[in-house]
């Protein structure tokens, strides 16, 4: 009875009705296999598996998903590895996607550990059952399990999987057409360059000419692949025709598709057809119809950087000699970058917001005088743009900006830009051009921040929305960092101190929060000074909110400035004394935290070892 019985236990539990049952059983299978050893899993535990594909798609799921787990090791080994690839070709032809996918993936990981016999004799025939399987499921999963076993296997078989995958291409069905454009470029990359031009190139061409444009989109990745396993004449010969299609396609999905992959074509085809053709076709992304079009014309690739991004089109569009031209970077940037900003696309906040966010990465490759004269009105523009984005995203970007020209020539746009973002209705845009200060304060310098900037950041304190009053403290703290404890004393802290008198108890815990925040970036003399006095008057206010915030700020104030002996002193002198008092509090949170500080004061003073005095339990909520 023990033999059977972790079979049988699997057996009833997958014809439970309760879903969460049959799938905690598909998750056990290794556990189960483990259990009846590897001779005993392998003959009756997959064959069991390779018929339990009628159940629900989630369940099917988890046995895709744990059969491409190692799974072989329960089985007896890499030599035995084949068995599994019985169960997964029966879930490669269900109807659900997220099912077939998933089992080929399987397959393909199966395949990583097979010997080229194994292949051979068990995986090929599976790769033929299935591209020649009646129904569309099992071909469209098959175009996926050709590039995993291509490089391992013989000449003569090498050339009947070209043929096969150049049938899936050529399929009646279009989901089937779509799988063999998807996995065209990985089947690609391990072709020899003699095979690429006469088995892959008629396959692209047949799949970018598709009629469905969800195929001939997904050829857009594929044109990039075969560029790369080519020569740039050959380029030219083999490609240029099919470059062009894709990117004047009359689906504004195909030409969405070539304007986020624009960098990546740029660099395969090589600088001389980039600057013969793509800087062309560049510009007319960038006028599109379709505002997805022209925003994806605008974002770089997100596994590129920025900057990457422009150097591509602009190192392939001037080379060395030309660069140095004035005239001809005025010219490139006329008729592209400016070509974002004409009448049709300024209607649409996305495609400025894009364009906003990805522009200043120009600056350092165009220069400064290029950048002053052309980039540097564009930037005027979009600080005044009526929709937030935009000018965040200018105002994000200006450090780079600020390596090439004088931030102060946007000085006066950049100021309105600021005020407006800083009043804006929306709480999320305040506190997003909140982040955004203390580098805008490294740029302006002193002068010019306190002058216009200082008074906006102390408003924001008393925002009503406790995320921009949060905020508002953290910024403070970054000021003060950079612009140090002696501007702080003088321009900081004396308008924080001032709201603790506030009769709004709002002001006040603002207050009690901007010293917990910006004391560690202090000294103590200011301390002593400017900040003791009124924070202990708060340790008396009505509100215990207050209260037990001003214990959270003594604490930190306790074990910043605790560790030398003048810093000892004070605590001992100025904390210890409020928190004992406020040990006896009416409130319990009070009591609670003014403990906590006392022991943590104590400890930094006497050790920890020496260090006895008990917090009581947290007070209920």
């Amino acid at each position: 009875m023990e033999d059977i019985a972790p079979i049988a236990v699997l057996m009833d539990e997958l014809r439970s009705e309760d879903v969460q049952l049959r799938l905690n059983a598909i998750h056990s299978i290794p556990t189960i296999a483990l259990a009846l050893g590897p001779d005993r899993a392998r003959d009756e535990l997959v064959p069991f598996l390779q018929d339990s594909v009628d159940d629900e798609d989630e369940v099917l799921l988890a046995l895709a998903k744990e059969l491409g787990r190692n799974f072989e090791e329960y089985i007896g080994g890499k030599q035995f590895a084949h068995v599994l690839l019985g169960p997964l070709e029966n879930l490669s032809a269900v109807e659900e996607t997220l099912v077939r996918d998933k089992a080929a993936e399987s397959i393909a990981k199966i395949a990583e550990v097979l010997s080229t016999p194994q292949i051979e004799e068990f995986y090929i025939p599976l790769l033929k059952r299935l591209s020649q399987g009646e129904w569309f499921t099992s071909r469209t999963s098959s175009a996926a399990l050709y590039p995993p076993v291509y490089n391992k296997v013989s000449w003569s078989i090498q050339e009947d999987l070209r043929k096969g995958f150049a049938a899936l291409g050529a399929d009646d069905t279009p989901m089937v057409r779509r799988a063999a454009a998807k996995w065209l470029g990985p089947f690609v990359k391990n072709l020899s360059k003699q095979h690429v031009l006469s088995d892959g190139l008629p396959i692209y061409r047949r799949l970018q000419s598709d009629d469905q444009d969800s195929v001939r989109l997904l050829t857009v990745e594929d044109l990039i692949v075969i560029a790369k396993q080519l020569t740039p004449p050959e380029v030219k010969e083999q490609l240029l025709k099919q470059i062009r299609h894709s990117i004047a396609d009359k689906s504004w999905r195909v030409r969405y598709m070539a304007a986020t992959h624009f960098n990546e074509l740029a660099e395969a085809v090589g600088t001389e057809l980039v600057r013969e053709e793509l800087i062309g076709q560049y510009v007319q992304l960038l006028k599109d119809n379709e505002a997805e079009v022209r925003t994806g014309g605008c974002r770089p690739d997100p596994r590129y950087g920025n900057r990457y991004h422009h150097r591509i089109l602009l190192d392939s569009a001037l080379d060395s000699q030309d660069f140095q031209n004035c005239s001809r970077k005025k010219s490139f940037l006329h008729a592209s970058c400016l070509a974002c900003v004409t009448s049709r696309t300024m209607g649409l906040s996305t495609v400025r917001a894009a364009l906003a966010n990805h522009i200043s990465g120009l600056a350092p490759l165009l220069g400064r005088d290029v950048t002053i004269e052309h980039l540097l009105p564009l930037f005027l523009h979009l600080l005044k743009d009526e929709f937030p984005e935009v000018r965040l995203n200018v105002i994000s970007k200006l450090e780079t900006v600020n390596g090439v020209i004088d931030i102060e020539l946007l000085s006066d746009s950049l100021l309105p830009a600021i005020i407006e973002l800083a009043e804006d209705k929306s709480w999320r845009v305040r506190q997003a051009i909140i982040e955004y200060i203390p580098l805008l304060a490294t740029q302006l310098g002193k002068p010019f921040f306190d002058e216009q900037l200082g008074n906006l950041c102390m408003s924001w304190l008393g925002d009503t929305v406790f995320s921009i009053r949060e905020s508002a403290t953290i910024n403070l703290k970054k000021l003060t960092e950079v612009f140090g404890v002696d501007w702080a004393k003088v321009q900081i802290v004396p308008k924080v101190m001032g709201m603790g008198q506030h009769p709004n108890y709002l002001y006040r815990m603002t207050t009690v929060q901007a010293i917990t925040t910006i004391a560690p970036s202090l000294n103590l003399a200011i301390v002593q000074a400017e900040i003791i006095g009124p924070l202990l008057q708060l340790a008396e206010d009505p509100i215990p909110n207050i209260r037990f915030n001003v214990a959270k700020s003594l604490e930190i104030l306790a074990t910043t400035y605790g560790n030398t002996t003048e810093g000892r002193e004070f605590v001992r002198q100025s904390i210890i004394p409020v928190l004992e008092q406020q040990k006896t509090d009416s409130d319990a949170d009070v009591r609670y935290f003014a403990a906590r500080a006392l022991q943590k004061a104590s400890a930094d003073m006497l050790g920890e070892g020496l260090c006895s005095l008990h917090i009581p339990p947290s007070p209920p909520l």
